[in-house]
């Protein structure tokens, strides 16, 4: 769990960091190049995280959908040009703060 943990909490860093980026709401966010890179970039960067943790501390939060983060990773990396902001902005609203709870969750260590 040692190595799982420096992933997790990298996640945990990662999303933090997006809720700052996007803390002046959706209009500025969507007027924002730098700000939708550095959201993207994060959301990359949370979902190689992702990839890296081990199988069994996957398996003990089967709710977090690996797959789709691991796809959306892709999606950005490989098909960048196609992005759609609105879906980012449903991500980032809805998706991540599951995601923050269960992962705190798994870092501490707690079973689900």
């Amino acid at each position: 769990m040692n190595r799982d943990r420096v992933y997790l909490e990298h996640i945990l860093e990662c999303i933090r960091r997006i809720d700052e980026d996007v803390a002046a709401g959706r209009e500025a966010f969507l007027a924002s190049h730098t700000i939708q890179d550095a959201v993207l970039r994060n959301l990359q960067i949370l979902s190689e995280s992702a990839q890296r943790v081990s199988q069994k501390a996957k398996d003990m939060r089967r709710e977090i959908p690996w797959r789709d983060i691991a796809n959306f990773r892709n999606r950005v990396v490989h098909d960048y040009f196609h992005i759609d902001l609105d879906i980012v902005w449903g991500i980032i609203h809805h998706d991540l703060p599951q995601l923050k709870q269960a992962v705190q969750s798994l870092a501490a260590n707690k079973p689900s």
